[in-house]
C-alpha cells in the first residue's frame, strides 16, 4: 500500500492523466505482490465498463455536443437575458441562469463551461465586465449543470452505490435551482458594489421571440424526466432519447447541422466517452484494489471509531469529499470513495440518495479547485486569461455553492422532497 500510495502521489506531481495515474498505480501494486495475475488485471479493467448503466454516458455526451453544434445554446442564452437582464449584473444573473437551462441536456460540468461559456463570456466582456468576473461566473454556474438532472456523475454514482437513477434524478432539481439562487445573489452583491450594467426590461414581444426560439430544447428536460418517471424508458435509454432529440432539433427544426457536423460531434463524442470511461475501468481497478487491502473497511472503521455523531460524521465527510476533490477528477473519486462511505451511511441511516448528492455537488465544487479543477482550465482557454487569475476571481463564488452545501448537508428535506413525492424509495 506504501508504494501504491507513492506511485498516486508520483504520477499526479507528474501530471500523468487521472486514468493512467490510477492503472499504473494499481499495475505497480500488483507487480510487487506477484501473487495476482495481469490476466486478472485486465478482467477487472473489462468489468469495470460492464455495466448498461454506464451506456448512458457516450448519448448524454453527444446530446451536449449536437446541442452546442446546432446553435441552441445561443438561444437559450438570449431568452435568459431577456428574463433576467434588467436586474444589476444582468449578464451575469443571464448567465446563471442559462447555466440552469442548459443542465437539463448536457449532464456534465465541462459541458456547460465550454458550450455555454464562449458565448457568455464574451457577451459580458462587450458588455463592460471585467475578463476575470465573467470567467469565474461561467466557471461556478457550470456546476449546476451535473445536480440538476440529467447528471453524467450521478448515473456513474447510482450504478456504483446501487441506487435508484430516477430518485437521484429527482432529488437534484431542487439543489440546483438552490446554487442557482445562491450564486445569482453574490452576483447581485458584486454589481451593487462595482456598478455593473443592466439592460432595459424586455418588453413582451422580445420576451415573447426569445422564449418562441428556446422551446424546443427547454422541453428537452420534460421530456426526458417525465419519461423516466413515466416509466416511458429507462435512464439510460433517456441518453439515447435526448441525442436523438438534439439531432431532431439540429436537422429538421433549426437546420443548423449538416452531415459534416453529425460526423465532427461523433468523432469528438467519441473521444470524450474514451476518456470517461478510462478514468471508470482504471478507477475501477484502482478501488478492487484498495478492497483486497480492505481499505474501505479499516477507513470505515475509523472514522467510526471517532465518533457516532451524524452531525460530525457529516462535516468530516464534507471536508474530506472537498480535499479529495481538488485532487482527483469527479467520477474516479467517486468509484474509489463510494466503497468507502456506503458502510458509514448504513450504519448512521444515511439515506444514499442524499449523500449522493451531497457528494456530487462536493466533487464538483473541487472541478473550481486547484491543481485539477478542470473547469478552471477550460475558462482560462475560452476566456483568454492567465489561469491564476481565474482561481482568483472564482475563490469567492466557492462561498454560495458551499453554503448551499451545507444547508443540503443539514436539511436532507430539501433533496429528498420530490422523490417521496413520487413515491420513488
Amino acid at each position: 500500500m506504501i508504494i501504491l500510495a507513492i506511485t498516486v502521489i508520483i504520477l499526479l506531481i507528474l501530471r500523468v492523466p487521472i486514468g493512467f495515474c490510477l492503472m499504473l498505480s494499481a499495475f505497480a501494486y500488483i507487480l510487487v505482490t506477484g501473487d495476482i495475475s495481469f490476466y486478472i488485471m485486465t478482467q477487472r479493467l473489462e468489468a469495470g465498463a460492464e455495466n448498461f448503466a454506464l451506456l448512458a454516458v457516450p448519448f448524454f455526451i453527444m446530446a451536449g455536443k449536437l446541442m452546442n453544434a446546432a446553435g441552441i445554446t445561443d438561444r437559450i442564452f438570449n431568452f435568459a437575458r431577456a428574463i433576467v437582464g434588467h436586474i444589476p449584473g444582468g449578464l451575469g444573473h443571464a448567465n446563471v441562469l442559462a447555466s440552469i437551462f442548459f443542465s437539463g441536456m448536457s449532464g456534465a460540468a465541462v459541458a456547460d463551461a465550454g458550450g455555454l461559456g464562449s458565448i457568455e463570456i464574451e457577451a459580458m466582456k462587450k458588455d463592460g465586465y471585467t475578463a476575470r468576473f465573467s470567467g469565474a461566473i461561467t466557471a461556478a454556474s457550470s456546476t449546476i449543470g451535473p445536480i440538476i438532472p440529467p447528471s453524467i456523475p450521478i448515473i456513474v454514482y447510482a450504478v456504483f452505490a446501487e441506487t435508484s437513477v430516477a430518485a437521484l434524478f429527482a432529488a437534484g432539481v431542487i439543489p440546483g435551482l438552490l446554487m442557482g439562487l445562491a450564486l445569482m445573489i453574490m452576483i447581485y452583491i458584486y454589481s451593487i458594489r462595482f456598478n455593473y450594467p443592466k439592460h432595459n426590461r424586455a418588453n413582451l414581444r422580445k420576451l415573447y421571440d426569445t422564449f418562441a426560439a428556446a422551446i424546443p430544447p427547454l422541453i428537452t428536460p420534460l421530456i426526458l424526466v417525465g419519461g423516466i418517471l413515466g416509466g416511458v424508458f429507462t435512464p439510460t435509454e433517456a441518453g439515447a432519447v435526448a441525442a436523438l432529440y438534439a439531432l431532431f432539433l439540429g436537422i429538421v427544426v433549426y437546420r443548423t447541422v449538416d452531415l459534416t457536423k453529425i460526423w465532427e460531434v461523433f468523432l469528438d463524442s467519441s473521444y470524450t466517452t474514451a476518456a470517461v470511461m478510462l478514468i471508470v475501468i482504471a478507477a475501477s481497478l484502482f478501488g478492487w484494489v484498495l478492497t483486497l487491502e480492505r481499505i474501505p473497511v479499516i477507513a470505515g472503521t475509523f472514522i467510526l471509531s471517532l465518533t457516532q455523531n451524524k452531525i460530525i460524521i457529516l462535516i468530516v465527510t464534507n471536508l474530506f469529499l472537498f480535499f479529495v476533490g481538488c485532487f482527483l477528477e469527479p467520477v474516479a473519486a467517486m468509484i474509489i470513495l463510494i466503497p468507502i462511505f456506503l458502510p458509514i451511511c448504513q450504519q448512521l441511516d444515511i439515506n444514499l440518495v442524499h449523500f449522493g448528492i451531497i457528494m456530487v455537488l462536493n466533487l464538483m465544487i473541487g472541478l473550481l479547485t486547484p491543481p485539477v479543477g478542470l473547469v478552471l482550465y477550460v475558462i482560462s482557454d475560452i476566456a483568454k486569461i492567465p489561469f491564476e487569475e481565474v482561481v482568483r476571481g472564482t475563490l469567492p463564488f466557492l462561498i454560495p455553492l458551499v453554503v448551499v452545501l451545507f444547508l443540503l448537508t443539514y436539511v436532507p428535506y430539501i433533496v429528498l422532497v420530490i422523490p417521496r413525492l413520487l413515491n420513488l424509495f
